[in-house]
C-alpha cells in the first residue's frame, strides 16, 4: 500500500459527496464518528448551482459533471447521449432537476421480496420521512416535519399548468395533491428540493452541517483511483489529488470504506480495485481480488420521449425568460416573488396507465409550459408551447458499465440499452398516445393551436416508435449497477446491509444498489438509501 503523499485514518472514508454521500457523512459524524469524504469535483461555489434556472446550464457544465456519454444503441437508432453526473460537493443533487419523488410503495415491496428483508414500504417510510420537512400541507402519516431537506410546493402557476390538469381530469386521471402521500396516480404539481426561491442540495441540507465538526475532513478535487485492502478486508482509499498528474494520497479506514459514487462511477471504482467480473479485469491487466460478476451490469435508465404542442393566446415560459423580459422575472426572484426562474424544469406530473388493464400506473409525465427545441428540456424555442414529457416507470431494459482501461481518468463505457425491451417499447406507445389524448381534450383546446413534435401526420405505431428511437433522450436516472439481493443470485453486489459480497468493511451506498427501478424520479429513494444505509453501519457498531 505504497503512496507518494500524505496518509491518515479516519473510522469511515466514504468515496463520493453526493446525494448519499452527504447524508452519510453527516449522520456518521454525528453519531461521533471520525469522516473523511471525498469528492472528485469543486466545492459548490457556482451561484448557478443555487439559483434553480442554473439547471439548464448546470447539465451542460463541463466542471460541474463528468461528462460522460453513451455507447451508440441499438433501440434507438444507433445515437449516443450524453449522460452527465454531478462532479462537484452535492453530486446530482447540485445539478438536477429538483423534483422529489419517491415513488410507489409496491415498488420497495418488491424488492424486500426479491431477497432483501428490511426493504419494504413499511420498512423504508420512516428513512424517506427522517430526511425531509414537507412544508405546507402533507399527511403526517407519510411525510416528515422535522428533517434537514425541505421539500416544497409549487408556488409559481400558469393557466395552462392548470388547464393541463384539468385535461388529465377529463380523460379519467384523478387530480392528486400530494404524489408521495398515500397514492401516487393522477395529475398535479411536482415537489421540489428548494425554498425561498434557492435549490437546496444534499451538501446545503446535510454537508454543511457535518464539516463544521472536528470529526470531518471533506476533500473536494480528490479522484478516486481504487480501495485499497489487508486480503479481503477494505482499510483505506488511494486518491489522486487534484486531477490527472496529481499526487497520489491514501487514507485509510479504521472501520469501513462507503463507496458512493453513483451508479456509473462505483462500479467503475470496484472494478478497478480488482472487484467485478474476471474476465473484464483480466483484459485490463487488473489483478482480480475478488470475482464479482455483477459489478456493473443491470444499468437501468428512465428513457423519456418529449411532445410539444404550440400554444396561442397567451404567454408560456419561452417569452418570459429571453429578451427583456427576463429582466423582470431576475427582478421578481431577487426580491423572493414567484418567478419561473424558481421553478423545477417540469412542473405538472401526471402518474398514469399506458393500459387500463394495468393494476398501476406505469407511467410518469414532467410537464411544462413551455416549448423546446426538439423537445429537449434547455433549449427554448422562440415560440409558446407546452411539453409533455413521458417516459415508463419501470423500465426492464439493461444495460452495463464497465472501464476501458485500468487508467482511472478514462471515461467508462456506458451502454444502456435503451428500448430493447418490448415490454418499454410497448409502454412508450402506450404513453405517446396518451399525450395525445391530452392535447386533444377539451380543457386545452383553448390554448393548442398544433402538435409539433411529433406531427400530426406520424400516426401508426411503426411512425411513432421511430420517432421514439430517434426523438427520445436518457432522464439521467442511472441505476442498478451495484445491485442489491442474497449472494447466491449471481447477478447482485450487495447483501441487504449494503455490504459487497465475499469483502469484509466494504458497502456500497448509493443508486447503484437499486434491485429494479422505483417508479419515481430517483433522488429521494436515493436519500431514503444513505438514511437507512446510516442506521445499519450505526447498528453493526454498537
Amino acid at each position: 500500500m505504497s503512496n507518494s503523499g500524505s496518509a491518515d485514518t479516519f473510522d469511515y472514508v466514504i468515496v463520493g459527496a453526493g446525494t448519499a454521500g452527504c447524508v452519510l457523512a453527516n449522520r456518521l459524524s454525528a453519531a461521533g464518528h471520525s469522516v473523511c469524504i471525498l469528492e472528485a469535483g469543486p466545492r459548490d461555489w457556482n451561484p448557478m448551482i443555487h439559483i434553480p434556472a442554473g439547471y439548464i446550464k448546470n447539465l451542460y457544465s463541463k466542471t460541474l459533471t463528468w461528462n460522460f456519454m453513451s455507447e451508440p444503441g441499438p433501440g434507438v437508432g444507433g445515437r449516443s447521449f450524453s449522460l452527465p453526473q454531478g462532479r462537484v460537493l452535492g453530486g446530482s443533487s447540485s445539478i438536477n432537476g429538483l423534483n422529489y419523488v419517491r415513488g410507489q410503495a409496491i415498488d420497495y415491496d418488491n424488492w424486500a421480496a426479491a431477497g432483501n428483508p428490511g426493504w419494504s414500504y413499511a420498512d423504508v417510510l420512516p428513512h424517506f420521512k427522517r430526511s425531509e420537512t414537507k412544508i405546507g400541507t402533507g399527511d403526517p402519516k407519510y411525510r416528515g416535519k422535522s428533517g434537514e431537506l425541505p421539500i416544497t410546493d409549487l408556488d409559481w402557476h400558469h393557466p395552462v399548468s392548470d388547464a393541463l390538469i384539468a385535461a388529465a381530469e377529463a380523460i379519467g386521471i384523478p387530480k392528486n395533491p400530494d404524489h408521495n402521500g398515500a397514492s401516487q396516480e393522477g395529475a398535479g404539481f411536482f415537489q421540489r428540493t428548494m425554498k425561498n426561491g434557492w435549490r437546496f442540495s444534499s451538501a446545503k441540507a446535510f454537508l454543511y452541517t457535518a464539516r463544521k465538526r472536528k470529526n470531518v475532513s471533506v476533500r473536494t478535487n480528490a479522484h478516486t483511483s481504487r480501495i485499497l485492502f489487508d486480503g479481503l478486508k477494505a482499510v483505506g482509499v488511494e486518491y489522486i489529488k487534484g486531477g490527472k498528474g496529481g499526487a497520489t494520497v491514501q487514507v485509510n479506514a479504521r472501520r469501513e470504506v462507503i463507496l458512493s459514487a453513483g451508479a456509473l462511477n462505483s462500479p467503475k471504482i470496484l472494478q478497478l480495485s480488482g472487484i467485478g467480473p474476471a474476465d473484464l479485469l483480466k483484459r485490463h491487466g487488473i489483478p482480480v481480488l475478488h470475482d464479482l460478476p455483477g459489478v456493473g451490469r443491470n444499468l437501468r435508465d428512465h428513457y423519456a420521449v418529449r411532445m410539444v404542442s404550440r400554444v396561442a393566446g397567451i404567454r408560456t415560459i419561452n417569452e418570459m425568460v429571453q429578451g427583456p423580459a427576463l429582466l423582470v422575472q431576475i427582478l421578481r426572484w431577487l426580491v423572493g416573488l414567484p418567478s419561473p426562474l424558481a421553478i423545477s424544469p417540469s412542473v405538472v406530473h401526471i402518474f398514469a396507465k399506458s393500459d387500463p388493464a394495468l393494476d398501476r400506473p406505469d407511467l410518469e409525465f414532467a410537464c411544462a409550459p413551455a416549448s423546446f427545441r426538439e423537445g429537449v428540456v434547455g433549449l427554448l424555442d422562440k415560440q409558446p408551447g407546452l411539453t409533455l414529457g413521458v417516459w415508463q416507470e419501470r423500465p426492464e431494459s439493461l444495460g452495463y458499465t464497465e472501464i476501458r482501461s485500468r487508467d482511472p481518468f478514462e471515461r467508462p463505457i456506458i451502454q444502456p440499452n435503451y428500448l430493447t425491451h418490448p415490454e418499454d417499447v410497448k409502454a412508450l406507445l402506450g404513453g405517446i398516445r396518451l399525450a395525445r389524448q391530452l392535447f386533444r381534450a377539451g380543457p386545452l383546446q383553448k390554448y393548442v393551436v398544433d402538435e409539433t413534435s411529433p406531427a400530426k401526420s406520424l400516426e401508426t405505431d411503426d411512425e411513432l416508435l421511430d420517432f421514439a428511437r430517434q426523438k427520445g433522450t436518457t432522464v439521467y436516472h442511472m441505476i442498478g449497477t451495484a445491485r442489491m439481493g442474497p449472494a447466491e443470485d449471481p447477478d447482485t453486489v450487495v447483501n441487504h446491509k449494503l455490504q459487497v459480497h465475499g469483502l469484509q468493511n466494504l458497502r456500497v451506498i448509493d443508486a447503484s444498489i437499486m434491485p429494479s427501478m422505483p417508479s419515481a424520479n430517483t433522488n429521494a429513494t436515493t436519500y431514503m438509501i444513505a438514511e437507512k444505509g446510516s442506521d445499519m453501519i450505526l447498528a453493526d457498531k454498537v
